[in-house]
């Protein structure tokens, strides 16, 4: 199942394609470069900048499990795009589609968008990404040993659990949603 949350405002517009088209742009961007085989399941998207031509951007697929998610995300740049394909994430910038980033994790298990703090939140099973209008915010340091539940988000603080693996318990921790660090 394919997401599209635009929770941010956005200068670009962009559709998931069931398959490659018969006419492609003649602009056309793989993400990552070099990937193998990254036609194999990967998500093709038609974005169209808010200035310039359209483009084709090929997303290679990261897993083939509807856990993980896959779909289209606004940034809070106005001109980022996130996509992700299979748990991989990658945050394109649409006017110069060769500006590209991917996050570090491999599968994002979530995508949260969260308005009030301009930030787009990645949850890995160990730690959360935060991506805010300049590009990466922050990244938490390890939260769980193997999955992150997020119970709460406040304007400043977001709250979970994670599994302690020398306790073989879950345990509560709390970020500050502008640093990224674990409040006492």
């Amino acid at each position: 199942m394919r997401t599209t949350d635009l929770t941010f405002p956005h200068s670009w517009s962009a559709e998931a394609l069931e398959r490659r088209p018969l006419i492609a742009p003649a602009r056309q961007f793989v993400y990552p470069k070099e990937a193998e085989e990254v036609e194999r399941g990967a998500m093709e998207l038609l974005v169209k900048p808010a200035q310039g031509d359209a483009f084709l951007a090929t997303c290679a697929l990261g897993f083939a499990d509807p856990a993980a998610p896959t779909g289209i995300w606004s940034c809070p740049h106005p001109d980022w795009l996130c996509a992700v394909s299979g748990g991989y994430a990658y945050l394109v910038d649409t006017l110069e589609p060769q500006r590209w980033s991917m996050t570090p994790y491999r599968p994002v298990l979530q995508v949260r968008a969260l308005r009030e703090q301009q930030l787009l939140l990645f949850v890995g099973h160990h730690s959360i990404l935060a991506w805010g209008r300049e590009g990466q915010a922050w990244q938490s340091e390890r939260l769980s040993w193997e999955g992150i539940e997020i119970t709460s988000i406040t304007s400043s603080t977001l709250t979970g659990t994670g599994w302690d693996l020398m306790t073989d318990k879950d345990v509560a921790f709390a970020i500050d949603l502008r640093t990224g660090e674990r409040q006492s």
